[in-house]
């Protein structure tokens, strides 16, 4: 018995052809022994000639099937790139990027006014109407976080609205990093705030690009990342102050969807509790969209953990609203959360695309039903 139950599954995931590849291999030596014994050992009988057809038979076979397979994944990926919506991996990861070329976005810092100064400008550049929310709040160990949330509106006429959002702040402290000494260090934040202010951006961009008439509005939120652990009050403060605050009189979307640590590699979004008890039919529409797309690996319709994060203050206010986020059941986030290493050195284009793809998909498919 395997001490690892879980061997052959991890030598299929990086090698689907495993076992393919394996009987080629086996079926070539048995063709060269056969060789050998037809040549040299024996005359050429019936029989050695027989199994000597069948070796190249199944070669042949084998070759054929592995083409087919090829083919059919082939012919699968340009059926749904044919499907899905154009998005620019490329200029979502630059935005990704130019974020974390400012430095940890730590709350108060110059790193962080500088980032939100260029996000106010790349906003207004893709035909959003922004608004600053300022507000001093106090974080749980008494420091005052001069937060500013940024909230914007493209097609601010229609009623139907929905509020995609990120946070975009860095978190002060790589608590989780495996070496004590980091513990103390600014976190970059490239996947955990900076990889879905960088997938929206990218998704106005198209927005703006094909005309859309759909009511999208944006939030990117503050201070979501100054906690503690065991106090969920700590976390998500500037989305706190936004929902206790309405930035319009009367303010109140018609669902939000936020995204968290969108951009890492071999990312895996299953269906977080919160959101599914918010708002069961966004969440079937969204993972839905996603499986036609082909990308029904990356967003499994399976349960996820439980997440407190910037979601859960519209659903205390009654508001529905999901979060996709990286969660692996295995081991929790992904693996550089909270640590030095959430860097652009861990970012995938192919990661920001799926998220990209699937939630512009979706917000398509909701134009033209209104």
């Amino acid at each position: 018995m395997s001490k690892n139950p879980h061997f052959f599954e991890g030598i299929m995931s990086e090698n689907p052809h495993f076992f393919e590849e394996t009987l080629i291999i086996f079926n070539f030596s048995y063709f060269l022994v056969l060789l050998h014994n037809i040549l040299f050992l024996h005359p050429p009988s019936m029989k050695h000639l027989l199994l000597f057809i069948f070796a190249v038979a199944m070669l042949i076979g084998c070759g054929k099937a592995k083409a087919t397979d090829a083919d059919s994944a082939t012919t699968l990926e340009v059926a749904n790139s044919q499907l899905a919506p154009a998005f620019d991996a490329d200029s979502a990861y630059s935005y990704v990027a130019k974020q974390c070329e400012f430095g940890p976005r730590v709350p108060n810092s110059d790193a962080h006014r500088r980032a939100g100064d260029w996000m106010v400008e790349k906003l207004r550049q893709y035909g959003v109407q922004v608004t600053e929310q300022k507000g001093d709040l106090k974080g749980f160990d008494g420091t005052i976080l001069h937060a500013r949330n940024l909230f914007g509106q493209i097609n601010p006429d229609a009623k139907e609205r929905i509020l995609l959002m990120a946070h975009y702040d860095s978190r002060p402290w790589a608590d989780a990093d495996p070496d004590p000494k980091n513990h103390k260090k600014p976190v970059m934040g490239a996947n955990d705030g900076a990889s879905g202010v960088g997938v929206i951006l990218e998704i106005l961009r198209q927005l703006q690009a094909q005309g859309s008439k759909i009511g999208v509005d944006i939030l990117f939120s503050d201070a979501e990342d100054w906690g503690s652990e065991g106090d969920d009050e700590s976390w998500a403060m500037g989305t706190r102050y936004f929902v206790e605050h309405p930035i319009k009189p009367g303010y109140r979307p018609s669902k939000v969807i936020l995204l968290d640590m969108v951009g890492g590699k071999d990312a895996t979004f299953p269906q977080e509790y919160f959101s599914v008890e918010s708002d069961p039919a966004l969440v079937a529409s969204i993972w839905n969209e996603a499986e036609r797309l082909g990308l029904s690996s990356m967003f499994p319709s399976q349960p996820g953990g439980a997440v407190t994060d910037d979601h859960v203050e519209f659903i205390k206010a009654g508001i529905p609203a999901i979060d996709i986020i990286d969660y692996r059941p295995a081991t929790g986030f992904y693996p550089y959360w909270h640590t030095v290493n959430d860097t652009m050195d861990n970012i995938s284009k192919t990661t920001l695309r799926g998220v990209g793809q699937t939630v512009l998909a979706y917000l398509l498919s909701s134009s033209s039903e209104q």
